[in-house]
């Protein structure tokens, strides 16, 4: 089931990295509301096959689309993940128009809470900043994959989510799974904070 939080805009660009988690959201609300597509290439091989299966879906589903690319050189005090965190805030900031929505999830916001703790400023994403919104953040990681799965909808696993030179990758993948051993309830209080600290107008599962 998926959760929405929130109110979605009838014209939004729905930013897609080729994941089942951003697939399972475009496919959702392409025959609902006037949808753009928007791709940011981070400049690696993987990269290059998300991309070609994201036009592939736009081209079938004919929906317009815009891709961003690498447009800086790292700083020395960004990490990799910085790096590309960063590079696509400003694309997502300084590109695109209008209402963009991400395909943020419960489980990503369990790691961002978890990652910040450990540098000792515990802090949630946000539903919203500036032009982007987080619908579907209280939506179970899972549930959007088997979306993809149930209605065949194509996708592509990033390597780097196994990866565990990324810090993102050992707190998926070790960390998160422990913490939820030991507080089993761990999910339920993160939506809670999350609806705590955003005011929301309306939530509806599909």
């Amino acid at each position: 089931m998926l959760n929405i939080i929130g109110k979605i805009p009838r014209n939004v660009t729905v930013a897609v990295s080729g994941g089942a988690d951003s697939m399972a959201v475009l496919d959702f609300l392409k025959n609902s509301h006037e949808v753009t597509v928007a791709y940011y290439h981070h400049g690696t091989e993987h990269g290059e096959e998300a991309l070609d299966l994201v036009r592939k879906y736009c081209t079938l589903h004919e929906l317009p689309h815009i891709i961003g690319k690498i447009s800086r050189e790292r700083k020395k005090e960004e990490s990799q993940e910085e790096y590309w965190r960063n590079c696509r805030k400003d694309f997502f900031n300084n590109t695109l128009s209008g209402t963009v929505v991400t395909a943020h999830h419960l489980q990503d916001q369990i790691e961002w809470w978890i990652f910040t703790s450990l540098h000792g400023k515990p802090r949630l994403i946000p539903y919203s900043n500036q032009n982007v919104i987080r619908p579907f953040i209280t939506t179970p990681k899972q549930v959007l994959r088997k979306w993809c799965i149930r209605k065949e909808i194509p996708f592509i696993d990033d390597p780097s989510n196994v990866d565990r030179k990324y810090m993102r990758s050992i707190i998926r993948n070790d960390i998160l799974p422990h913490s939820l051993l030991v507080n089993p309830g761990l999910e339920k209080t993160v939506i809670k904070l999350i609806e705590r600290t955003k005011d929301v107008h309306s939530r509806h599962n599909f």
